[in-house]
């Protein structure tokens, strides 16, 4: 058995069956970690939604910015940005069971592979415990899974709190957390986050520097996608963290980990 760990798909659905292909994957035997942001942008987000959900238990994924995105259009009142390639989800014969599906997905996924292995779709505040992290996700998780989860999505989006505090309450400790686990890409010393830069390393602002440059007091290893620009590299970490998003969407590729070996396979984009 292996477990492969795969970067934002983004409706490169084309590519995500050729990577499979290239792996051997066998749901029977093998299992995938999918980082988050399934839809949005690639022609096939439907695809790729019916894709992974048809894999059952074989496949786990947590939510990304782009399909909390989604639920927020489809289930609060969120209006659809020009870019946005999620109109044939809205219209499918199937849209509320794979709306039903995920939402009731994690923000964070963690299991024993050799070593503490944690995912989430951006990172994890150099601050926060393995365990804490687990119970913040958890206060989003159950808020989608209640009747509270439409308010909440009409809710979500906005840039405040930028800083964490244990005192938060209410939707803006909701926020928080989403911004921290689907958003963030620099922040600083204190933790503070920064929502404008969005290239490579050299676009961080003063004082700024990327969340996996702060040491941290464990030594999980940390799967994230998100940041396309880091091109699956972690340059001058500080912690076991693992880029697995190579941007395929923008031309890039398609790549999976195979966290027991460390070996990583790459599909090309079809939109070189």
């Amino acid at each position: 058995m292996t477990t492969y760990a795969i970067g934002d798909l983004q409706g490169c659905h084309a590519e995500f069956v050729e990577l499979l292909e290239a792996l051997d994957f066998d749901p029977r035997r093998d299992r995938l970690w999918l980082a988050g942001d399934l839809v949005n942008r690639g022609p096939g987000s439907l695809e790729c939604l019916r894709e992974v959900k048809a894999l059952g238990a074989a496949a786990v994924t947590v939510l990304g910015n782009h399909d909390l995105h989604l639920l927020a259009v489809a289930r609060g009142g969120a209006a659809l940005n020009r870019k946005d390639t999620l109109g044939t989800i809205l219209v499918a014969p199937d849209r509320e069971a794979l709306l039903d599906w995920l939402q009731s997905q994690p923000l964070l996924v963690r299991e024993t592979l050799g070593h503490d292995t944690l995912m989430t779709h951006a990172g994890l505040l150099p601050r926060w415990s393995l365990d804490q992290a687990a119970r913040l996700a958890g206060e989003v998780e159950a808020v989608l899974g209640s009747e509270r989860a439409g308010t909440f999505l009409e809710r979500m989006y906005g840039n405040a709190p930028m800083l964490w505090s244990d005192d938060l309450d209410g939707i803006d400790r909701l926020r928080a957390i989403v911004n921290v686990f689907t958003r963030m890409r620099f922040i600083d010393a204190e933790g503070r986050l920064d929502f404008a830069a969005k290239e490579g390393l050299d676009s961080a602002p003063p004082g700024f520097a990327p969340w996996f440059q702060y040491p941290r007091a464990d030594d999980a290893r940390l799967l994230f996608g998100h940041w396309a620009a880091l091109q699956g590299a972690t340059p001058d970490s500080r912690v076991n963290a693992q880029a697995l998003d190579t941007g395929c969407v923008w031309g890039g590729t398609l790549t999976a980990l195979a966290l027991e070996s460390g070996q990583r396979t790459s599909v090309p984009s079809h939109r070189r």
